[in-house]
């Protein structure tokens, strides 16, 4: 049996002395290089919060304002090929119609092109034209039957502009087929510039197309002024090349992890430094509204460069001392919670996983050294209690350290150690988290953000406006289309027809001036049937473009166009209101809304209520101040304001132009806060605020799994302990891990057998005698 038991012994100081994968080293040693690695990037980090004389925030918004130029460029020329297209096929449904007439029903419903003809094709003589000479000799119409024949083709003309124009066929039955050509210049449609702003379109080699914002040398008067301007053609010449170089790549590659918001190839360039100004571009290939879906102005390879001329402050630099000094602070407590560990746990617990491998190797000559803490404390004790038991003591005995002996416990426990470490990280990690480098009082928003919030406002509406009125040019287009002779089943062809070639429309219906319906498509009406015209001329509604409604839960804007030769029947569009949301979705802008002329919400990016108002007093300030007319009409307004929620940069900008939906008197209103932009004091913060976060996490992370592997397993080995140098010999002590504290628990279980083997011992020697004085009394 001894054999067996030293056997056993051997087995386990085997097992004890593997590499151990767990334990209460790993956890200290992570913590260390933790925050090793948080104080190095926290000293290396700080000082490229500002190292860049112009904000990232400010190239991020050259960047968006390409994109809106991009975006409305292929907005405007698929609305154009679909006009077009919607329009040809309008003719050719009904009876033949003369050149002229097509020509001039053109013009007088849309004004985007500056040239229109018709052309027979087989002879290519010119049939009828309107406004700018269309180069017709670019067209081959021996190849219109082919592939893409139709397609929109750009020709450059001999004074170097460029023309996109855009072909559709003219058929009718027993007439010779004609071409209906219409002539588009490349420029933006209602895009915003501000000042020291130019636009310019190229294709895919980067020559540029049409350009904007650059005056002409003949137009100013000075040398210094020419010079300035050959310089800004240079340079938006250089940055063309590099733009359309970046066009070919694919987005998911030229685009910046996070950016999003755009699904096309988009980015900014830097440029030369003139007088201390820094040129700096955004670019934006033209893209489809929906991933992987081309369009008419996709297929043409154009891309969109946006550039300005911006200030250089290099006193925005931030200075590095404050994250040496972050650093130095963190190794300094980090050094003290790291050495509160391994002075008042590792090191114990090493002793004594070494004290208790002795115990069981018979060495029972020197007492235990027992440490003065929590819970090792209490297993040292008992372990000194054991060695004496071995030795022959009672387990009840007074000296042995008894049940009412008055024995030492540990009152600072591991968990109070832990606490003192976590505490100790945490008065790093809680000011860089709450206190330090807070930028709300102290940040200066660039100008050029403000600028660029205000311009990009102003062109949304104007894209809102024009929407709007292209909505109601298409019902004029319709409304001229449907005759006398027109069939109510006919009319239904053509509002389906409509209907689906737009998605702006929920409903289009044709109404009598007594209120009937003799025509629909789409969803059912929301204008009453029996509701009579509402003025003395017959329309249904006083203005060509109205809401219907002033409370609900969603608002309905509709449109009408009379129909000539039908005493008083209009055609009536009812738009979709997720319609004009989705022309606010603007990635860079924050949140926009929609509001009337008495400021109540219509339309948004993100959620509200309809008809509710502007969340707060300084925005309904703001668009009542923008709304005021300055000269000939109201200009759009950026302000930057401060308040107990922080920095924000506002835009508004009303409706300006003319159309159908100038009398709607709305405006559309932006506001982000300044802490989502990169802007070198909110950068500043968020690093902080990050290293504090790293900082708290490091020690929850080690701490907590050190509390988890180490100290709940420590504390209940020393329950145990204890409770078997109380005189509990059948309770087995099993290791719930391969570690320090795992080892402690065998080397207690090796103790509690070789107590049980010496009592077996002790009770053998004692009953011996007895057994053999009983055959003698016998005889």
């Amino acid at each position: 049996m001894a054999a067996s038991s030293a056997k056993r012994r051997h087995k386990v100081r085997r097992r004890a002395d593997m590499s151990l994968l767990g334990g209460i080293r790993p956890p200290i040693a992570v913590l260390s290089a933790l925050l090793l690695s948080l104080a190095g990037i926290t000293a290396l980090g700080f000082g490229r919060a500002g190292e860049e004389s112009v904000p990232k925030a400010v190239m991020t918004s050259q960047q968006r304002f390409a994109e809106d130029g991009a975006d409305a460029m292929r907005a405007s020329i698929d609305e154009s090929a679909a006009d077009l297209a919607r329009t040809a096929g309008l003719f050719n449904a009904g009876d033949p119609a003369q050149p002229d007439a097509v020509v001039d029903k053109i013009g007088s419903v849309y004004q985007k092109w500056v040239g229109t003809a018709v052309v027979e094709i087989s002879s290519g003589r010119m049939l009828a034209a309107r406004g700018e000479n269309v180069p017709v000799a670019a067209i081959d119409t021996a190849k219109l039957s082919e592939k893409d024949g139709l397609s929109p083709r750009m020709v450059r003309l001999a004074n170097g502009e460029t023309r996109l124009l855009s072909l559709q066929l003219l058929s009718w039955k027993g007439q010779p087929q004609q071409l209906l050509i219409a002539s588009s210049s490349l420029r933006f449609p209602g895009i915003s510039l501000g000042k020291f702003r130019s636009i310019a379109v190229i294709d895919s080699t980067g020559r540029i197309l049409s350009s904007d914002g650059i005056p002409e040398s003949e137009q100013v008067v000075t040398e210094f002024q020419r010079s300035g301007i050959e310089r800004s053609k240079k340079q938006l010449s250089a940055f063309a090349k590099v733009a359309a170089k970046r066009a070919e790549e694919h987005p998911l590659k030229a685009n910046d992890p996070g950016e999003g918001g755009y699904l096309g190839v988009s980015g900014s360039l830097r440029g030369d430094t003139f007088q201390g100004d820094r040129a700096i571009a955004g670019y934006a290939a033209l893209t489809g509204p929906e991933p992987g879906k081309g369009t008419v102005a996709t297929s043409l390879g154009l891309t969109v460069v946006a550039m300005v001329d911006v200030a250089e402050d290099p006193t925005r630099v931030t200075d590095p001392l404050f994250g040496l000094l972050a650093a130095g602070a963190l190794l300094l407590i980090g050094a003290l919670a790291v050495g509160v560990l391994l002075g008042t746990v590792q090191r114990p617990l090493l002793r004594l996983f070494l004290e208790s491998r002795r115990l069981t190797r018979d060495d029972l000559t020197r007492p235990v050294s027992v440490p003065r803490f929590g819970e090792a404390a209490r297993i040292g004790q008992a372990l000194e209690r054991l060695r004496r038991q071995l030795l022959g003591e009672r387990a009840d005995a007074e000296g042995a350290g008894g049940p009412k002996s008055g024995r030492r416990r540990g009152r600072i426990g591991a968990r109070a150690l832990l606490a003192v470490s976590g505490i100790l990280l945490l008065v790093w990690s809680a000011p860089m988290l709450l206190l330090l480098n807070r930028a709300d009082a102290t940040a200066v928003v660039p100008e050029q953000i403000t600028n660029d919030q205000r311009e990009r406002t102003d062109t949304l509406s104007d894209r809102v406006r024009r929407s709007l009125n292209e909505g109601h040019a298409d019902l004029v287009s319709v409304a001229g289309l449907l005759g006398e002779r027109t069939s109510p089943e006919d009319m239904t062809k053509v509002l389906d027809r409509t209907r689906s070639d737009h998605s702006r429309y929920r409903s289009l219906y044709v109404r009598t001036g007594d209120g009937k319906i003799i025509a629909q498509s789409g969803e059912s009406p929301r204008l009453p049937e029996d509701k009579k015209s509402e003025n003395k001329d017959g329309h249904p509604f006083a203005d060509p473009i109205t809401v219907l409604n002033d409370s609900g839960t969603e608002p309905v804007i509709a449109s009408y166009a009379e129909l000539p030769g039908r005493d008083d029947s209009t055609v009536i569009g009812e738009f979709r209101i997720d319609f004009i949301n989705s022309l606010l979705k603007r990635p860079g802008l924050g949140e926009i809304r929609v509001v009337d002329a008495e400021r109540r919400v219509l339309g948004g990016n993100t959620g509200y209520l309809a008809f509710e108002k502007l969340p707060s007093a300084r925005l309904t300030e703001l668009a009542a101040g923008t709304g005021q007319k300055t000269g000939v009409s109201a200009r759009a307004g950026g302000i930057v304001y401060r308040d107990g929620s922080g920095v924000q940069v506002a835009g508004a900008a009303p409706f300006v132009g003319g159309g159908a939906a100038k009398s709607l008197d709305w405006m559309v209103v932006s506001w982000q806060p300044a802490a989502g932009l990169a802007i070198p004091e909110y950068s500043l913060q968020n690093r902080t605020v990050l290293a504090g976060l790293l900082g708290i996490t490091a020690a929850a992370a080690c701490l907590g799994w050190l509390h988890i592997i180490v100290v709940r397993p420590l504390r209940e080995v020393a329950k145990q302990a204890e409770a078997l140098a109380d005189g509990d010999r059948r309770t087995v002590l099993y290791p719930r891990h391969h570690d320090e504290v795992g080892a402690i628990s065998r080397s207690l279980e090796l103790l509690r057998q070789q107590v049980l083997e010496q009592r077996k011992r002790d009770g053998a020697g004692a009953t011996a005698p007895a057994a053999v004085r009983a055959p003698a009394g016998r005889n």
